[in-house]
């Protein structure tokens, strides 16, 4: 690293050799995928997968044992981020897993971890899905977890609390889950954790009256349900019916790959609960399945670690942008092979966002390799403008995106909610009630409308309008949309950013679509979220915001300089006409002095969210593709001597 001022030229040479890995890295096939880093539960939970099929191996419980011990700090826990405060739920599961492969409660590095869980009240106080990971195993009662009937498949969709309520995310789960639940299984793990237990009662009854105790007696009243449901008449009727709709619910979801989602958690428990079904191992389902976590399976330096999730078509996308922002040429080769790549994975068949939306043609694109069942906005919106600035007019490729630019654009239209702003998956996929449920103590269950998406959604139709390619409708939905984020945005100045971290990505994602919409620069909700950003720089010239300020505001904005976060900030910053600005200057420099010989840069802090307050990710692409895009922008607002003369390298 080399002290830098932030001066265009600086920031042009690390435009062009960020530019230049990143081809570097570039897939043949015309990708880009960068690993999706999260916590150790992932790991822990794939070997009590195995183990609750009876195909776990040495191979894989060693380096994922060595992965998980790699990841556990001094004082004997496992956190849910990096430098993230420990997790009562992580380190249990981290602790079981390590169990599982051999390593004895009297060891120190076992011994520091049992004290921690006892500390915070044991296995007891652990959230809903550790609990249910150890009943698999005998190590908790299934008596004394909330009820999950498979019954729910039959509640109609206008009924509350019927599974379309739940987010796409949680639904597959929660159908996966009700399968298992309703078979009690209890499989052979050959050893116990009472050394993790404290022996706390139960938390006490709250009163009928409140929301959490009539949900503790709906709780009740089903656990009675299910008593009945196992017994003979019912078993063989209403329920037999209920899981055979179940079973069906989740074969028709399978994807191309074998998964559920292109996401962990129904992956594992659709397996689980096919299993318990009745399907071997080596049933075409299963066994597709099966083969498919090993595309999610990353081996190095004798561990063994899985990714949650991957995002190919958000990474290729993000990339091309980036790109173009810095002005290198579309006719490309290796822009053409990403472009080509790109419009191959649109999705053209409806999933269950049709199901709130069943007169709207498909369209879009997914964030993984295969989800066709769930494309997603923010992807679609990304994707659009990706193409909209890496088509070079009047060839094959500019035909042949056409269409797809059209209906990519008309679907996630089409996807606004009623309150004019844009989620991820879902329309109006807002129902709290969800979130009441004792089973649902971790994780976002729900789809609402974000700053971020509503944002990205409005930035890619303004941008296409610029194009000729809107009417009066898409008009009205950006403002419709202008009006969402407006209400929307903080005290201070900032938005919540509900898929990165946080209020510094709800900033870089909103302001830059607010000036794409036509609003000044001068808009009050511009200034004020240019002064959140320069109150909150770093004394490096950098930005950071801790994870920790989805669950404490006094956080917000607050961190360790990230080249991601610090991205954010610096697109936010030229886009509001402050590309000449100390603070976007200090910003430019900061990236331009931390960037490492290779291109890229350090990023071991986690920028991105799965659940906020509950799960996060690190994506290692966002430490690139962020900063070509905040480069290239600078370098555009503030001109450069270098870069004709570096782009003409990087294009060479």
């Amino acid at each position: 690293m080399t002290s830098a001022s932030g001066t265009a030229d600086e920031a042009g040479a690390a435009f062009t050799r960020a530019a230049a890995y990143l081809f570097s890295i570039q897939d043949p096939s015309g990708y880009w995928k960068g690993e999706l880093e999260t916590n150790v539960t992932m790991d822990a939970e794939d070997l009590f997968l195995r183990q609750f099929l009876g195909i776990r191996t040495d191979e894989q419980t060693a380096g994922s044992a060595a992965w998980i011990r790699s990841q556990q700090r001094s004082d004997g826990t496992w956190a849910n981020f990096y430098e993230g405060p420990a997790d009562l739920s992580t380190t249990v599961e981290a602790y079981v897993a390590l169990r599982l492969a051999g390593d004895v409660p009297a060891e120190p590095h076992m011994a520091k971890a049992a004290s921690y869980i006892r500390a915070e009240g044991g296995l007891e106080r652990s959230r809903v899905f550790t609990r249910l990971w150890m009943a698999l195993f005998g190590l908790w009662s299934w008596d004394e977890l909330p009820a999950l009937p498979p019954e729910v498949i039959f509640l109609p969709r206008s009924f509350p609390l019927n599974v379309y309520d739940f987010a796409c995310w949680a639904r597959q789960t929660i159908v996966a889950l009700t399968v298992v639940a309703a078979h009690r299984p209890k499989r052979e793990i050959g050893f116990g954790i009472d050394e993790i237990r404290t022996g706390l009662p139960r938390p006490g009854v709250a009163p009928v009256t409140t929301v959490e105790g009539a949900f503790q007696f709906l709780d009740r009243a089903l656990h009675r349900w299910e008593r009945l449901a196992r017994s003979a008449p019912l078993r063989a009727t209403v329920r037999g019916a209920a899981l055979s709709a179940a079973e069906r619910w989740i074969i028709r979801r399978q994807e191309a790959d074998g998964g559920w989602g292109g996401i962990q958690p129904p992956w594992v428990y659709s397996i689980m609960a096919l299993s318990l079904r009745g399907y071997p191992l080596d049933h075409p389902v299963v066994a597709r399945a099966l083969a498919g976590l090993e595309g999610f399976t990353i081996r190095e330096g004798g561990v063994r670690r899985l990714e949650a999730c991957q995002s190919p078509v958000w990474d290729t996308a993000l990339a091309l942008v980036g790109l173009a922002d810095g002005g290198i040429d579309a006719t490309d080769e290796r822009v053409a092979r990403a472009v080509a790549w790109i419009l191959d994975e649109e999705v053209t068949i409806r999933g269950d966002w049709a199901v709130r939306r069943p007169e709207l043609a498909p369209g879009g694109w997914a964030f993984e390799f295969a989800n066709d069942n769930y494309p997603d906005i923010d992807d679609t919106a990304e994707v659009v403008l990706a193409l909209r600035k890496s088509i070079v007019p009047g060839t094959p490729l500019a035909d042949r995106a056409r269409g797809a630019l059209e209906r990519g654009r008309l679907w996630a239209e089409g996807m606004v909610s009623s309150d004019g702003g844009w989620a991820a998956f879902d329309v109006d996929n807002t129902r709290e009630l969800c979130t009441k449920l004792p089973f649902c103590d971790f994780g976002a269950v729900i789809d609402p409308p974000s700053a971020d998406v509503t944002a990205h959604v409005i930035e890619m139709i303004a941008h296409e309008s610029t194009c000729g390619s809107t009417g009066p409708k898409s008009a009205s939905l950006v403002q419709g949309g202008l009006r969402w984020l407006a209400d929307s945005q903080e005290s201070d100045g900032s938005w919540f950013g509900r898929w990165g971290a946080n209020y510094v990505y709800g900033v870089g994602a909103v302001v830059p679509a607010l000036v794409e919409a036509g609003l000044p620069v001068s808009d009050p909700k511009i200034t004020r979220a240019v002064r959140f950003l320069i109150e909150h720089q770093n004394d490096d010239g950098g930005f950071g915001e801790d994870l920790r300020s989805y669950d404490d505001h006094e956080w917000s904005g607050r961190g360790a300089s990230t080249a991601s976060q610090t991205a954010w900030a610096l697109m936010a910053l030229v886009a509001a006409g402050e590309a000449r600005s100390e603070a976007a200057r200090r910003a430019a420099g900061w990236l331009a002095s931390t960037q490492r010989e290779d291109g890229s840069w350090d990023e071991p802090w986690y920028t991105g969210t799965g659940f906020p307050g509950d799960f996060y990710i690190n994506y290692h692409l966002y430490r690139l593709v962020w900063p070509l895009s905040a480069l290239g922008r600078y370098v555009s607002a503030v001109g450069s001597t270098s870069v004709p003369a570096v782009l003409e390298r990087v294009s060479s």
